[in-house]
């Protein structure tokens, strides 16, 4: 009886107590690391995921402050919901699909993300020595920024629930499986294809959903005349989206140095030099674009433009020189942005803040341009075309699953619970309507 007792006991300890192993347990494929080394690594990635964790703010402000008035508080709610169903859906199956052990196109272990899974779980991040929860939770903090893309887009007509159904959805599967092509071993990693901190992973992989939502949905009440021209519904608050935009490029410098989840001070200080010249050479260009076009430089343009050159950059910072960074990184997608955002316009792709032109077209372009400029491999750098075909293939493979996957999923959420508010709430505004609260009760809307 007395044996029975204690076999009880260390079961029931072995279930609920906590353990101390990790998953990649301080080692660096399989090679020991300094304990020292294993700390400042785990400090310096959690640091840098609370960073990015800052950045949903700066979404929520960019896009609030680019829409009406009268649906601030949806805006809200959606940064907030999307970052809480991420949470849940990326723990639940996205880290496992993404990184775990399977095929060149999803990974097939480490479900339900705990902290004794091991190394054989996840052996495309074996080169990382920090604890499996704070690359879980690091990578988190990306799958989120790929649902809010979405947000912004499709914002101030868009039914609340059926954007937290597809925020579910995009971290529990869709995100992670493009994840697993480039940074789980897949396909396109195999094929040689580069994107360092995710211009193209995170940042095309939402703006290609939001432009398949977008098209679903279709444009808002007086966005064009019955001539289908462009009428303009501006922002309400743009000291709302300058501060969004100022939260964003701050962290920014978490987003892409965390990329390496080591303390490695040169290449933390490289990385985060690229960042910063690449955010303000594009606000250079697209502030001088928008006074060439327009005779007059446009505050939402260079905003958008250093969000692009922030984006652009993402995919190349760690392996491209400072000048290349500015100027190819930098001013070049600052001027892309503003005559992307005047095309979608133009074929009547309603997206409010332009985000379809930030991170889609700046994502996309900063990848490959990454195939040109890269300081080792680069074709201008004497490396070949190898890398500039492996680019292009990854850009064309991510926008043609994002746009088909995004269409099949908006389109039966349309069907099944409704995609688009009535034209009763979206002219009252969806704050009221879909919320009952106001975020400015003391003023009309």
């Amino acid at each position: 009886m007395g044996r029975t007792r204690i076999f009880i006991v260390l079961a029931l300890a072995w279930v609920f107590l906590p353990t101390v192993a990790y998953a990649l347990d301080g080692r660096i494929n399989d090679t020991p690391v300094p304990e020292w080394k294993v700390t400042a690594d785990t400090v310096w990635t959690c640091i840098a995921a609370m960073l990015v964790f800052l950045m949903q703010a700066g979404f929520a402000l960019v896009e609030g402050g680019f829409t009406r008035a009268k649906n601030t508080v949806n805006i809200m709610m959606k940064n907030v919901g999307d970052f809480a169903i991420a949470s849940l859906g990326f723990w639940i199956l996205g880290f496992g699909l993404m990184f775990g052990e399977g095929n060149p196109f999803m990974g097939t272990t480490g479900f339900f993300t705990s902290p004794e899974m091991g190394d054989d779980l996840y052996p495309s991040l074996s080169w990382a020595s920090v604890p499996t929860m704070t690359a879980w939770l690091f990578h988190l903090m990306f799958c989120a920024t790929a649902a809010t893309i979405v947000a912004g887009a499709m914002a101030e007509r868009t039914k609340f629930v059926s954007y937290l159904i597809f925020s579910f959805f995009i971290s529990l599967f869709f995100y992670p499986v493009v994840g697993h092509w480039v940074w789980g071993g897949g396909w396109l990693a195999t094929l040689g294809m580069l994107d360092f901190a995710g211009s193209t992973v995170v940042h095309s992989t939402g703006a290609w959903f939001a432009l398949a939502g977008v098209i679903v949905l279709g444009p808002r009440i007086g966005r064009y005349s019955e001539r289908g021209l462009p009428l303009a519904l501006p922002g309400h608050n743009m000291m709302m989206a300058t501060l969004g935009m100022f939260i964003l490029w701050f962290g920014w410098f978490g987003f892409n140095t965390g990329t390496l989840m080591s303390a490695n001070v040169f290449e933390i200080s490289t990385i985060a030099a690229n960042t910063s010249l690449a955010g303000a050479a594009a606000a250079i260009g697209a502030t001088l674009t928008t006074w060439f076009l327009f005779g007059k430089p446009d505050i939402t343009m260079t905003l958008n433009g250093v969000l692009c050159g922030l984006v652009a950059v993402a995919g190349a910072c760690a392996y491209v020189e400072p000048w290349v960074a500015a100027v190819f990184f930098g001013f070049l997608p600052g001027v892309l942005v503003v005559f992307s955002v005047l095309a979608f316009d133009r074929i009547h792709v309603d997206d409010p803040v332009g985000a379809i032109s930030v991170h889609g077209t700046g994502g996309a372009f900063g990848t490959v341009m990454l195939g040109l400029f890269h300081a080792n491999s680069g074709l201008f750098y004497g490396g070949g075309g190898d890398l500039l075909l492996a680019q292009f293939v990854g850009v064309v493979a991510v926008f043609a699953f994002s746009m088909v996957s995004g269409f099949v999923m908006f389109s039966l959420i349309k069907a099944v619970v409704g995609l688009r508010v009535s034209p009763q709430t979206e002219r009252a505004g969806l704050d009221m309507e879909e919320h009952g609260n106001d975020a400015y009760p003391e003023f009309l809307a």
